[in-house]
């Protein structure tokens, strides 16, 4: 049996961005470094949702268009509750793809449910599950509103967009509101009763949140 250790999604993502070196244009990847390094700068507002605070909810679009909720979702379960930019975000897929192999299995034991949220059409949560192979819930929440109400929300640069746009991706088709609006990638945990305990929010795209991290969070729910 093999014992080894899944490689990190920091070291997915280095791999990743050398290939990006390789294929995108030196303009681009300027255009797109800079804008990462406005928002890490920006940082998180001081007035996100922290530990301790109820979990927002919102109504919620799934993958196939029906309605739902986080609370219809949940069924009273646990939830690790991942926000994400849209399935055009390499750093996404890779993220999604992740949580997917080494972390759904482990929640699936424990009766944890793992939900992705994204601002895009339904037909953009379908790619996303598909592109991936998900089996857990990825759904679409039109306008942000989940992530406004955690104040984690923000907005690529004119130069970031118009850049993006040379690659074939427009935010303001993808999005279900028309805006460019994007949510920092997120991960939120909840105990039974909808209670935040745990969050790691990442205002530099390229930093996701680690299965061993999100696993540790988890493992000290009541």
């Amino acid at each position: 049996m093999s014992t080894t250790e899944p490689t990190s999604l920091a070291d997915q993502v280095t791999r990743m961005q050398q290939g990006m070196a390789e294929q995108l244009p030196a303009d681009i990847i300027e255009i797109f470094t800079a804008d990462q390094g406005r928002m890490a700068a920006d940082g998180v507002s001081p007035n996100a949702a922290r530990p301790g605070t109820a979990m927002p909810d919102a109504d919620l679009v799934d993958a196939h268009g029906a309605p739902t909720t986080l609370g219809a979702l949940r069924d009273g379960r646990a939830a690790v509750v991942v926000f994400y930019r849209g399935a055009w975000c390499p750093y996404c897929n890779l993220t999604l793809k992740a949580y997917q192999d080494q972390l759904l299995p482990v929640l699936a034991e424990r009766g944890v449910a793992l939900i992705a949220v994204s601002p895009q059409k339904p037909d953009g949560s379908l790619s996303a599950a598909e592109i991936n192979g998900l089996s857990f819930d990825v759904v679409s929440d039109p306008g942000n509103r989940i992530a406004h109400a955690l104040g984690i929300v923000t907005a690529p640069s004119e130069d970031a967009r118009a850049a993006a746009g040379r690659l074939g991706i427009d935010l303001r088709d993808a999005n279900a509101d028309g805006s460019s609006d994007v949510p920092m990638p997120t991960v939120v945990v909840i105990d039974e009763s909808g209670l935040i305990t745990w969050s790691d929010i990442n205002p530099d795209y390229t930093v996701r949140t680690e299965v061993p991290a999100i696993l540790g969070a988890v493992g000290r729910l009541a």
